[in-house]
């Protein structure tokens, strides 16, 4: 995460400047540059690491939808939670998520599962934890990741309007208690794993809940429906 990688949009690079000046910030570079020259594997490649906000800007932040961390398979992490890029088999939290798409909205199941298109429409897919090491699932918690993401948050709730904030599960809910519910619509339920999809997730509505919430506010809805590949 040297100055040549990370590649940030400009007013999310303002917005987090204090971040990035920390001494944690600059410890977890050193971490990652050591994985780097120890030959580590690390995913997503640096380039794509601030891919959910180079996507979602921050004057067009619609919904917010919080993962853990990178997926640790070759191929799959690109910078968007939940999501896997073009010719990756979708993973199963995700083909629950797809399945409630269809059972809220009477939408088809996509033939893929790169959500480049939600992100390009405002839906910041942000894990709280922003790299991995392959094969590795969680290794990289604890780094310095989740301070960061915090202040994403943290921006995202002073900053910004109507927001609509999707917390699947424990660990997301407990990352977003500081929401102001006053401002924001906040929508909890259990996570989309096949563990818990089924005791919660899939009825929850949260799809079109987020569509009437953002007419209601004068905004766009999401077109939750994946456009086919090329």
């Amino acid at each position: 995460m040297g100055d040549r990688v990370v590649q940030l949009e400009p007013g999310w690079r303002k917005a987090l400047a204090a971040e990035f000046e920390q001494p944690y910030m600059q410890e977890l570079r050193h971490y990652l540059l050591e994985q780097k020259t120890a030959g580590k594997t690390v995913y997503p490649p640096g380039p794509l690491i601030f891919n959910a906000l180079n996507s979602a800007t921050l004057d067009r932040v619609k919904v917010v939808i919080i993962g853990q961390d990178p997926y640790h398979g070759p191929g799959q992490a690109h910078g968007l939670s939940f999501s896997v890029p073009p010719g990756v088999r979708p993973p199963p939290s995700l083909q629950n998520i797809f399945k409630e798409i269809q059972r809220d909205l009477g939408l088809p199941i996509p033939s893929h599962g790169c959500l480049q298109s939600w992100a390009n429409q405002g839906v910041m897919l942000l894990n709280a934890v922003l790299t991995v090491e392959h094969g590795q699932a969680g290794s990289h918690a604890r780094r310095g990741w989740e301070r960061f993401t915090s202040a994403v948050i943290d921006v995202l709730n002073a900053r910004c309007e109507h927001l609509v904030f999707m917390l699947w599960g424990s660990y997301a809910q407990k990352k977003g208690q500081q929401i102001d519910s006053s401002r924001h619509l906040v929508l909890t339920s259990v996570h989309p794993s096949p563990l818990s999809a089924h005791k919660g997730f899939i009825g929850n509505g949260h799809f079109s809940a987020a569509n009437d919430y953002l007419l209601a506010h004068g905004r766009e809805p999401i077109d939750w429906q994946l456009p086919p590949l090329d």
